[in-house]
Parts: C-alpha cells; sequence; structure tokens
C-alpha cells in the first residue's frame, strides 16, 4: 500500500463519508444509492454482467472517489440523473477525503472486494495498471462507446500505459504561472506573457524585486511541474520507460538556472521559499503577498483569488509553450474483473459527454474533458477566476504539445526527494551539484 499524494483541488482530510441522511431523502426514486463501507464493494461487484445478456436487467454499479461534501454532492446528483434515464441501473457510491484514499484503494483491489468504477490520479495509474487492475479502455474507445473524439488528443493519450487505455481522463489541467496583476499596474510594470524564456522572465521578476520591493518570483526549482517542462523543453523528459528520462547534469542545469536567480534578488529567501514550496492553495506566494507569482495548475485559480483581494493573471510556463500538455486532473478508471463493465463504460462516457451531467459536474474536477462542453461550462459560469481559467487553457490548447507518458511507479517519492534537494541548494547546504547528484540517486530508489 502507498500513501496518497494529495491533488491538486481536494477536500481537507477526513474519514470515509457516508452519503448524508437528507441526500438520501433527496435522491429516493432517481438514484436508489446504497452507501456502505468499502468493504462492501464486493457485493456491488458480484452483481449482474452489466445489461450485455439483457439491457434492462437490474445493474448495481459501485463506484469510489476521494473528494469533499461538495464533490459528492455534485456526483450524486450527475448519478441521479444517469439513473433517471437507465431506471435499471443504481449506484453504491463511496468517498472519502484524499488522505488515506489510495491505502483504502489497495485494500480493496489486493482483497478482492473492488469498486466496479474508481477514481485515480497519475501518481498511481501506471501502478494499478502494471498490476493488471484497470480494464484496458482501447475496445470501447475504437468502437465509441466511450467517445473521445472531442477531447484534446493529448489528453486521452495521458491516460495510456504500455499501449493500453487505463483511464480516461475526469477533466483537464495544465501548468499555469499566476501573478498579481494588481501589483504590476500599481508600479506600471509590465506583464510577464506566454513565450517569454526562462532568461527573459527571471529578468523581469529582478526588474518587479527592485521596483515593488516584492519578490518577483517565487523559486520553482522544487516543483516538479516546473521541472518537467524544462526538461521537455530540453529534449528531455521526467520518465523514459521505466527509468529516469534526465541525468544529474541535467538537475544541475536546473539547480545552477535557480541559484543565479536568488542570487540576482529576483525570487525571495529560502525560508519564504520554503512556505511558498507547500502545496496549499493558501500558503501560494502569490496571494500571500510574499512574491509576484507562483507556480500552481491553471485550474486553481478561482481557489487563488478566494485567499486575495487582488487581481491575478495567468500564463504557460516560460518557454515554449508546446512542452506543455492537457494533463489529465484525474481519471476515472474500471475494475478489470468487474461484472459490470459495459454500464461502467458507459456511466464514464455519459459523465464526460451527457450536457446535462457535464454542466451539473462543472469544474470540480478540472476543466471538463469535452471541448464543445467546455465552452457551455465557460458560457454558464458566473466566476470570474474561471473563466480566465478555461480562456487561458483554450488558448494553450492550440499550443499543447504530445504528452508525456503517464508516470511511473515511485513518482510521489521522486517529488518529495525533489523538494528536499531543492530546497539543499536553496539554503546552501549543498550546491547544485551536489543537490542534483543526491536527487538523482534518490529517484533510482523510488523507481526501482
Amino acid at each position: 500500500m502507498h500513501p496518497a499524494t494529495p491533488p491538486t483541488t481536494d477536500a481537507p482530510v477526513g474519514r470515509a463519508h457516508r452519503t448524508p441522511l437528507p441526500r438520501r431523502h433527496l435522491l429516493r426514486g432517481l438514484l436508489a444509492v446504497t452507501v456502505a463501507a468499502p468493504l462492501m464493494f464486493g457485493a456491488a461487484a458480484c452483481g449482474d454482467d452489466g445489461g450485455a445478456a439483457d439491457p434492462n436487467a437490474p445493474v448495481k454499479l459501485s463506484i469510489f472517489w476521494w473528494g469533499g461534501d461538495a464533490r459528492a454532492k455534485l456526483t450524486e446528483d450527475a448519478l441521479a440523473l444517469y439513473t433517471k434515464k437507465h431506471p435499471n441501473v443504481t449506484f453504491e457510491t463511496t468517498w472519502q477525503a484524499n488522505q488515506g484514499y489510495f491505502d483504502k484503494l489497495a485494500t480493496l483491489t489486493a482483497g478482492g472486494n473492488p469498486p466496479d468504477l474508481f477514481q485515480i490520479d497519475d501518481n498511481y495509474l501506471a501502478e494499478y495498471a502494471a498490476r493488471n487492475t484497470t480494464l484496458d479502455l482501447t475496445s470501447y474507445q475504437e468502437s465509441g462507446k466511450l467517445d473521445t473524439s472531442k477531447f484534446p488528443k493529448s489528453l486521452w493519450q495521458y491516460g495510456v500505459v504500455d499501449g493500453k487505455l487505463a483511464g480516461l481522463a475526469a477533466g483537464e489541467n495544465t501548468q499555469g504561472l499566476v501573478y498579481n496583476k494588481t501589483l504590476l499596474t500599481k508600479h506600471n510594470l509590465p506583464e510577464p506573457t506566454t513565450g517569454m524564456s526562462w532568461e527573459q522572465h527571471i529578468a523581469w521578476a529582478e526588474q518587479v524585486t527592485a521596483t515593488t520591493k516584492v519578490p518577483g518570483t517565487q523559486d520553482p526549482s522544487a516543483d516538479y511541474k516546473a521541472l518537467w517542462v524544462w526538461l521537455r523543453q530540453q529534449g528531455k523528459d521526467l520518465y523514459k520507460g521505466k527509468e529516469l528520462g534526465f541525468t544529474a547534469e541535467d538537475v544541475t542545469k536546473w539547480f545552477e538556472l535557480w541559484k543565479g536567480a536568488r542570487d540576482r534578488k529576483a525570487t525571495p529567501t529560502a525560508d519564504v521559499i520554503h512556505e511558498g514550496n507547500s502545496s496549499d492553495v493558501t500558503k501560494q506566494l502569490v496571494v500571500t503577498g510574499k512574491s509576484a507569482t507562483s507556480w500552481v495548475w491553471a485550474n486553481q485559480m478561482p481557489d487563488l483569488k478566494k485567499n486575495t483581494k487582488d487581481e491575478l493573471g495567468v500564463i504557460a510556463y516560460p518557454g515554449d509553450p508546446s512542452a506543455q500538455w492537457a494533463r489529465a486532473s484525474m481519471y476515472w478508471s474500471v475494475f478489470k474483473g468487474s461484472k459490470n463493465k459495459d454500464v461502467a463504460i458507459d456511466v464514464i462516457n455519459f459523465l464526460n459527454n451527457d450536457l446535462e451531467a457535464v454542466k451539473l459536474l462543472g469544474t470540480d474536477r478540472g476543466l471538463p474533458s469535452n471541448l464543445d462542453l467546455r465552452r457551455v461550462v465557460s458560457d454558464d459560469t458566473t466566476d470570474p477566476a474561471m473563466k480566465q481559467s478555461i480562456a487561458v487553457e483554450a488558448e494553450l490548447t492550440q499550443k499543447f504539445g504530445e504528452s508525456p507518458q503517464v508516470p511511473i511507479k515511485g513518482h510521489s517519492k521522486v517529488k518529495s526527494e525533489l523538494i528536499k534537494a531543492a530546497e539543499n541548494a536553496q539554503y546552501g547546504r549543498a550546491t547544485p551539484a551536489e543537490a542534483a547528484a543526491q536527487f538523482v540517486e534518490a529517484c533510482k530508489s523510488a523507481i526501482a
């Protein structure tokens, strides 16, 4: 079992949840949701075979996801809509907060009580596919039962593991450099733009620091997202097959780039950088006022905006934007041994491609994967930060490159080891070369 790495837009830590009683009353007659403890999944998984013999045969589909109360309500409303259109299908839903989710999922799959349908992210998709736990969705995609024709190509491709479609994106996000527009306007400074080189970005940040006395940019040397994009711009990658896609020399150059930025006062001090290395949205330096930029996922804009009165802008990371891709914020996967495969596939297709369902789900799991329906959601939303996030991704969609391979086993450890190594360099406990060598050795152990 492996500890979960919290996804980018998750609920606070908590226990597995049962659907609250008022929700059951509300859904009665529509959904007939039976909420049970996770270990009850096996009963659902051993039910009817998805209606292969009789399309009207009763089916109870078990489904497991992480998230909070808001996600639970949105998901259950969408599932209720499915049951309204397919009265023979009901759902056994279980959900919990992100911490401990993957421990529970590992227990369920190893113990023979897996859900038919479950949520997963790119930290674990390759690992579960390698265990032969996930159903290959390729044939369903090719037949049109799983319609990805309106998806960005790089988005659905980011669910392919060893030639098999192991999961389908439940939503999309991409890397975003968020900056404080209010601060720049106040001091008559130019806004950063997509396509700036890394050196141009650092020079811009140096100017911001000198003029505003606020550090121009968070140092992203500990941020795997930034390193990944930079590596792709150098013709490298985070992973290549079952191995690392970079060398200690590559990482040395990355760490040296940001040592130079620190020396030029383009970034905050090490203690403040450490604060910004947190994945907590409320601690991002662009909203705490300790830096003019933060390196985040573009779909985090609404949450960032809730934590500051200043106006924010968002662009691609520096360098060639084709190094970025349409990343699956999370996936839906089907248990390979499910008796309800066909129904589970149809539910995934429904959640991604049905207009009413997509409008209900909104952007809770990222921007809608279906580009046509994404535009509808954008038109309907009244949140200016979300409109801005969707607009930026719509612009970048035209520039996205091919998706990289899904991260391999040990990815979560690689991310934490990068923070450790980068902070050693940031605090001066190691030279860039020493920190890079330590990082690469730790990574090799992590993925072994």
